[in-house]
């Protein structure tokens, strides 16, 4: 598990960034996408959560070794 917990982080940091991305862009496109924009940022929030947890696991998990 020690081996696959920063791909992980690394995973769950990068959906975070991917999301962000989608979601800046399309509120910058303005226009009907604005619900859109809205869904993505809310995935986001969702995203930062999961992140935030694994990251915890992974502390957690280190200092018990």
């Amino acid at each position: 598990m020690n081996t696959a917990m920063p791909f992980i982080i690394f995973a769950a940091l990068g959906a975070v960034l991917v999301v962000l991305m989608l979601g800046l862009f399309a509120l910058a496109k303005g226009g009907a996408d604005r619900s859109r924009s809205n869904k993505l940022m809310q995935w986001r929030v969702a995203l930062q959560g999961v992140a935030i947890l694994v990251i915890l696991v992974a502390i957690l998990a280190a200092r018990h070794h």
